[in-house]
């Protein structure tokens, strides 16, 4: 059994996204598994299918916690599927889990894994994603990347400290 080196960095986006969204996605894929991190994700399509074919092919691990009960449901780049049973629930899993996130895009499914994460205390690092305010609140909560590397950078600190 390998030892896992690095910290377990959360990707989440949403299950559909453009060509340009897969490409940042799957450069944050490659460059955590350069840097030996454990990619956790959804394990489904669209942003999360990219980040884990970066990670995989640079040899990284990548883990999939997924809403059904099937872990054939897992995008072909996930190591290690886990099946859940609880839908959009296992959000919280993936927020709870990670030592950082990166956001990248996203949809409603990815603000809920943002605020899991948040109020877990778990940093977010966003790229092209949702910008949080709140009445009195003047810092968005959410630590902006302004591209791949930066985003990787950004997240690998935050999880080490």
């Amino acid at each position: 059994m390998s030892k896992r080196t690095g910290p377990l960095i959360g990707v989440i986006g949403s299950g559909s996204c453009s060509v340009g969204e897969a490409k940042v996605a799957e450069e944050v894929g490659r460059r955590l598994a350069k840097a030996g991190a454990v990619l956790i994700c959804g394990g489904l399509s669209g942003m999360m299918e990219a980040a884990c074919r970066g990670a995989f092919r640079e040899g990284g691990l990548t883990i999939g916690i997924l809403p059904g009960q099937d872990t054939k449901s897992a995008n072909r780049y996930v190591a290690v599927p886990i099946a859940t049973g609880l839908g959009e629930a296992r959000n919280v899993i993936i927020a709870r889990t990670a030592q950082a996130v990166i956001a990248i895009g996203g949809e409603y499914g990815t603000l809920s894994e943002i605020a899991f994460a948040l109020k877990a205390g778990v940093p977010v690092v966003g790229l092209g994603t949702w910008k949080l305010s709140r009445m009195g609140q003047v810092k968005d909560p959410i630590i902006r990347a302004t591209d791949a590397a930066d985003a990787v950078d950004k997240a690998l600190s935050l999880a080490r400290r």
